[in-house]
């Protein structure tokens, strides 16, 4: 009997899924959290569970814009603790970013197990932890308006990994580049943010930290044409076309 491989997609689902079920189990990952991750797993079967080429130019743009950043800042919350935190913290070596804890579903116990669980993977400063550098993000009502005044609240450039719109708008609103990784191109998520990464983050953030590596050998003329050639309504479109195809082709087959 023949054994499905490792690196197989589904495989890597069910891996996924085990990750923020432990997630859960050891408190990083709120019950929403895992409802939000089945979004996720149907949009990523949609997209046929790989790294496509729209993905990578949305991916080579990212590295760019973190690359020519003045302060870039990665917002971690519970399912990105759970299901990647080494990998954040290696891109955030790369490309000197900082690193703020944001939850929507916010307490003080969650926040303490997603600290603990950073430090673990080698983080050694992480912001959104001191009630006295508080500041409020405008236009937003839910838990995270609450930003660091040395993180978030002064960035000039935000990735915001599995986020939600409302903070998304605000954040675009403030004046903040917003970078974020989300499987649905028609969320609003997706439709405002500068760069949109449609893909699995636990995929696209090797290849980011990969093209991280390559880029920072480039000039910063060289980052800004990158910058400046990426549409990211055209990725967005390429991407729901992707999906279109991708219906039409299983379609046929069954």
């Amino acid at each position: 009997m023949s054994l499905i491989p490792k690196s197989h997609p589904r495989v890597k689902s069910l891996l996924i899924r085990e990750k923020l079920v432990n997630g859960f189990d050891n408190g990083l990952v709120a019950k929403e959290g895992l409802l939000a991750q089945g979004r996720g797993e149907a949009f990523d079967y949609l997209l046929g569970e790989k790294t496509g080429k729209t993905a990578k130019l949305a991916i080579r743009a990212t590295a760019a814009q973190l690359l020519l950043a003045k302060m870039p800042v990665i917002s971690i919350n519970g399912n990105v603790a759970a299901l990647c935190p080494k990998q954040i913290i290696k891109l955030s070596k790369h490309v000197k970013a900082k690193l703020e804890v944001n939850l929507f579903y916010a307490n003080e116990k969650r926040k303490k197990a997603i600290i603990k669980t950073l430090k673990n993977n080698g983080a050694k400063e992480i912001l959104g932890t001191n009630k006295k550098s508080s500041r409020r993000l405008p236009g937003i009502d839910s838990a995270r308006r609450i930003v660091d005044k040395d993180g978030i609240y002064a960035a000039d450039v935000v990735v915001v990994p599995l986020e939600d719109g409302d903070r998304t708008i605000a954040l675009r609103k403030a004046g903040k580049t917003v970078i974020t990784f989300d499987l649905n191109p028609l969320s609003r998520t997706s439709q405002t943010a500068n760069i949109t990464i449609v893909d699995n983050v636990t995929r696209a953030i090797d290849v980011l930290i990969s093209e991280s590596k390559k880029l920072s050998k480039k000039n910063p003329k060289y980052l800004r044409k990158i910058i400046d050639d990426f549409d990211n309504k055209k990725n967005l479109t390429e991407n729901v076309i992707q999906i279109k195809n991708n219906l039409s082709r299983r379609a046929r087959i069954a």
